[in-house]
Formats: structure tokens, C-alpha cells, sequence
């Protein structure tokens, strides 16, 4: 599954088996604040928000972004990959 970035709609976006699966951010300066994760509820626990929170958090870093996580998978997210932690 591929990882899109819809900049215009402000989020990644991934299609599942069963819907569309998004990572909702704002932009801050040089702040890329994550503010909502959502993968469909039939596809939970397959490990889909962790590609797409991880694909998102890549092309932000590539991009020059620092991470500001503001969700709670994010934040759990960065706790499991400290590599994205910018405090």
C-alpha cells in the first residue's frame, strides 16, 4: 500500500482493504504538527497506521520539517522511534 501526501487537504492519505487511512497536520514555520491518525475500523490492528504514520513522518524530516506529534498514536509512534523525536 502506498503512502500519498495530499498537501491541499493537509494530510497523508493511504487506501486500505477496507477505506482511506489519514495522518492530519498543520504547519508551523519549520513544524509539521501531527493532530489526528484514522485507519478505517476494520482494518485496526493490521499495522496499517504505523506505515502511514511512519511513511508521513519520513517525508516530513526528508521535507526539513521538525516533528511536533499532538496525537496519541503519533506520540506513541515517537516514543517507539526516538529517531523522530525533535524536543
Amino acid at each position: 500500500m502506498t503512502v500519498r501526501h495530499n498537501a491541499a487537504a493537509h494530510r497523508y492519505e493511504m487506501d486500505t482493504d477496507s477505506g482511506l487511512a489519514v495522518a492530519v497536520y498543520g504547519e508551523q514555520g519549520d513544524r509539521m504538527i501531527f493532530t489526528h491518525t484514522e485507519v478505517p475500523r476494520a482494518d485496526e490492528g493490521k499495522g496499517f497506521a504505523s506505515r502511514l504514520v511512519g511513511a508521513a513522518l519520513a517525508d516530513a524530516r526528508k521535507r526539513g520539517f521538525k516533528i511536533v506529534p499532538a496525537c496519541s498514536f503519533v506520540v506513541a509512534y515517537v516514543r517507539r522511534h526516538p529517531e523522530y523525536d525533535d524536543r
